[in-house]
């Protein structure tokens, strides 16, 4: 699911630039399709490695307990999707809109991003230690990865030319 979320996020950062219209049946069976084929093939890999249903992938069950194209798929492609996200919304926000703020969100995203992984892969065994093994850095990383979140879709919502969010209510609706 990480590796079709942020190919369809990077895909998003695409739409932008309105190459083909966004909300069309075309975009959005695009995103859809090529989503469902990243998660598809990626969980295969996945599961064929933990269940060893093929044989293929029985290489990765010894030491060192290795396999190149799960990681690849887990951990380098949503990486460069990332990357190649923050990139062309930069290049979009600064060139094309020639706005200076939305950065400052974008970038905010990012930074609570990589805290996140900072807290998965660094300080984890630390916690993990300290608590007799109760918690790991995976919780601090779900919370920095849901703040990342939540200020890419402020992010969004700077972009955007509707007013959001929408009011609610008998005011709201004619």
């Amino acid at each position: 699911m990480i590796t079709a979320t942020t190919w369809i996020l990077t895909l998003n950062a695409v739409v932008g630039y309105q190459i083909i219209d966004d909300g069309t049946a075309l975009s959005v069976s695009l995103m859809l399709i090529s989503g469902l084929v990243l998660f598809v093939g990626t969980g295969y890999i996945a599961l064929d490695t933990g269940y060893d249903w093929t044989g293929y992938w029985s290489s990765s069950m010894n030491p060192p307990y290795r396999n190149i194209a799960l990681y690849v798929l887990y951990q380098l492609v949503p990486l460069i999707f990332l990357v190649a996200f923050y990139v062309l919304e930069a290049i979009l926000v600064l060139r094309i809109l020639g706005e200076v703020r939305p950065m400052i969100y974008l970038t905010g995203a990012a930074l609570l991003f990589a805290i996140g992984q900072i807290f998965n892969y660094v300080i984890s065994g630390y916690i993990c230690d300290g608590t007799e093994g109760k918690i790991d850095g995976s919780l601090f990383q779900t919370l920095f990865t849901l703040l990342s979140v939540v200020v890419i879709w402020m992010f969004w919502s700077s972009i955007t030319e509707d007013d959001w969010p929408v009011p609610t209510g008998p005011a709201g609706y004619p």
